[in-house]
């Protein structure tokens, strides 16, 4: 508390003062960055009067990797917003994002999202919900995202404002208004560091909001700077490193469909800037592949060197088909999903531990008083299906678990090793598990019929299933209307030896003058969907690489069939 007070004295708020270097954005020297000083656990002043908290270390990490100097400044938040308004901070490091504001100031992309709170006292149960508060004396700190809330939301309510957060549920805790708004996280921290024993949250959020860096309206070149360095990184694992050190689990809550739909809208730009950026960056690469061919029709004694080259460019097509393909898929999915299921994964065995424990007292209350209610629902009821359903959403969340690790491996960047024993079956049944959300969203059926004795292939697993997901999505994306199926279908022909898996849909068809021109780099049929005319390009040349042929059948209006062959492995399977 001392060195806080001394803190403050030494006059650590706006007003902000450059170094010698001189400060206000990049290219004059030190970019001032702003935040409040009691704002735990993302940005305070700790005992010795210093700055810390996870957007102090962010921050100081994307300076470092971008290569300029910040001077972080700390101070209450209404004098915070002034600063920036003035010019005095270039930017802060921590708002929470609503429309409203949009008209003063710029964001970034969201480095954490906030989990608002209602809090109450323990002997005060009249507030459960955000509907309670209106006509109610409402703590809140001023210039805060709830203090713009509460304005529009509650007008007829009467609002105390603080200057922080800390001093909101001090006044809370000694008997003042009927409740406050905090975030959950900074209002736990809080709780705990200030002792306050009288206050707890309702159980659930009231909302979540996007929480990243703001600039003045029109100041792009910092923005894009922090933007840069916080996709860096993120990338480099040093962003997650940062996040789990101050954030952790306990930022995490229950998966909701809202929610998802919240996080997929947060990071649906982005991926679409990414994915554009991909394919214009694989064309280009694209005409320089075919530079190469030139080149080697010219320039006969360096053909082998030329062939090398254009090896290397065509893996790196791979690449970048590979995450073509992955952004489609992780449109579907929540952004760092595996935070609030982690969370899901840890409370449930809590949950059944609880119920098993206080079930004998709720049998011998039974006995002695008959059947009963919990909440709404019998207890004898409760009693036969709890145990149940506690098992079905355990085994849910770690299905939620599997599927995001497993597009985490067709991510990674494969070898191109083709010498690993291949079961064609396994390949399909991963590649159908992620693909499935997609494919179901455009199907009402996937029908799946994978033989029983089927031969290894030799060849690279990664690489098969990546063209197994092309042909896939491929098949989902022609059909039209409801009631249309995908199917899918692998067979050993012994007269041949080839093992054959074939993907049948029921789609709109392909015309005869194009079936010959499927496999051409950059021709599609779906320009106008975003096709780019690489998946079945590339496709042919991964089946190409491990001896085999894509053959396509189709007529128009009544769908395609494209069957992959490829030569099956002669003699014993070593072990």
């Amino acid at each position: 508390m001392w060195a806080l007070l001394l803190f403050l004295l030494l006059g650590f708020v706006p007003g902000v003062h450059a170094d010698a270097t001189g400060r206000g954005g990049l290219g004059k020297g030190v970019v001032v960055v702003g935040g409040d000083y009691n704002y735990p656990p993302y940005e305070f002043v700790d005992h010795e009067g210093k700055p810390t908290g996870f957007n102090v270390e962010l921050t100081r990490a994307i300076a470092e990797v971008m290569g300029f100097k910040v001077e972080i400044t700390l101070g209450p938040w209404d004098g915070m917003r002034r600063a920036l308004d003035r010019g005095d901070v270039d930017i802060l490091q921590g708002m929470a994002f609503s429309q409203e504001r949009t008209s003063e100031v710029d964001f970034s992309t969201p480095h954490a999202l906030l989990f608002q709170s209602i809090w109450i006292r323990r002997d005060s149960r009249k507030i459960r919900s955000i509907e309670d508060v209106r006509g109610k004396e409402v703590i809140v700190m001023k210039n805060s995202i709830m203090h713009d809330f509460m304005t529009s939301y509650a007008p007829t309510s009467r609002l105390i404002l603080t200057d922080t957060l800390a001093d909101a549920l001090k006044l809370l805790n000694q008997g003042r208004g009927d409740c406050a708004l905090v975030s959950r996280l900074t209002g736990m921290y809080l709780e705990k560091e200030l002792g306050l024993k009288r206050i707890i949250p309702v159980a659930e959020p009231i909302m979540t909001q996007a929480y990243g860096y703001a600039v003045k309206k029109g100041n792009a070149e910092v923005l894009a700077r922090f933007n840069e360095g916080l996709a860096i990184l993120k990338r480099s694992g040093q962003f997650q490193e940062i996040h789990n050190k101050w954030l952790g689990v306990m930022e995490s809550q229950p998966v909701s469909w809202a929610r998802v739909v919240r996080y997929v809208t947060l990071v649906a730009a982005p991926l679409l800037i990414i994915l554009l950026g991909t394919v214009v960056w694989s064309r280009t690469l694209q005409k320089k592949v075919a530079q190469r061919t030139e080149e080697l029709a010219r320039e006969v004694a360096e053909k082998q060197e030329a062939l090398e080259k254009l090896r290397m460019h065509q893996d790196q097509l791979v690449q970048a088909d590979k995450m073509a393909s992955l952004g489609v898929l992780v449109a579907g999915v929540a952004h760092e999903i595996n935070n609030p299921n982690g969370l899901i994964l840890l409370n449930l065995p809590r949950f059944e531990e609880v119920f098993r424990g206080s079930q004998p007292i709720l049998d011998e209350y039974r006995e002695q008083h008959g059947d009963f209610k919990l909440g709404r629902h019998s207890y004898d009821r409760l009693r036969e299906e709890l145990p149940h359903m506690l098992s079905e959403t355990q085994d849910a969340a770690k299905r939620i678990k599997r599927i995001v690790t497993e597009l985490k491996d067709f991510a990674r960047r494969d070898s191109a090793d083709l010498t690993e024993l291949v079961d064609l079956n396994q390949c399909a049944q991963a590649a159908l598990r992620l693909v499935e959300n997609t494919v179901v969203k455009s199907a009402h059926d996937i029908a799946v019929n994978l033989s029983d004795v089927l031969p290894p292939v030799k060849g690279n697993s990664q690489r098969i299933e990546q063209v197994i997901v092309n042909l896939l999505l491929n098949a989902s994306q022609s059909l039209e209307g409801s009631g249309k199926s995908v199917h899918v279908a692998t067979r050993h022909d012994r007269f041949r030896d080839l093992v054959l898996l074939s993907v049948r849909d029921e789609g709109r068809g392909v015309e005869p003058e194009h079936l010959a021109r499927l496999t051409d780099p950059f021709f599609t049929t779906k320009r106008e969907e975003g096709g780019c005319g690489l998946g079945l390009s590339i496709s042919a040349g991964i089946v190409k690489q491990h001896g085999g042929t894509l053959i396509f059948d189709s007529q128009p209006g009544f769908g395609t069939t494209v069957t992959m062959e490829l030569p099956a492995l002669r003699g014993p399977v070593e072990v």
